[in-house]
């Protein structure tokens, strides 16, 4: 007897979505919702391109049960990282802030 999957090719619209781009490497922030459309659930992916139009991608699913505890464990692997550079006097770069936009002056009559 042969079994066959139906897999659904609809894709979930992104409610949220940030890219951060690294060198060769581009990160995906997505928050997708639920089939109920009641709860949502994070995608982090991972995209690095390994040939002209060829890109290899992994990708986590993150359910909000696991932010705090993802969280955490990500603020605590970043600062040993920045601890232990320091220990060797290399200094930790920090992306620029972006200059905050200013409202336009109104004029006075």
């Amino acid at each position: 007897m042969e079994t066959s999957t139906i897999q659904s090719t609809e894709k979930k619209e992104e409610v949220f979505s940030r890219r951060v781009r690294a060198g060769k490497r581009t990160y995906f922030f997505d928050v997708k919702a639920t089939k109920s459309e009641k709860d949502f659930y994070i995608t982090i992916t991972e995209s690095k391109k390994i040939a002209e139009d060829e890109f290899k991608k992994h990708k986590i699913f993150l359910y909000k049960e696991d932010f705090e505890k993802f969280a955490d464990a990500l603020a605590e692997a970043v600062d040993f990282v920045h601890d232990e550079l320091g220990k060797q006097g290399i200094a930790v770069s920090t992306p620029a802030e972006e200059a905050p936009v200013s409202e336009p002056a109104l004029e006075q009559a």
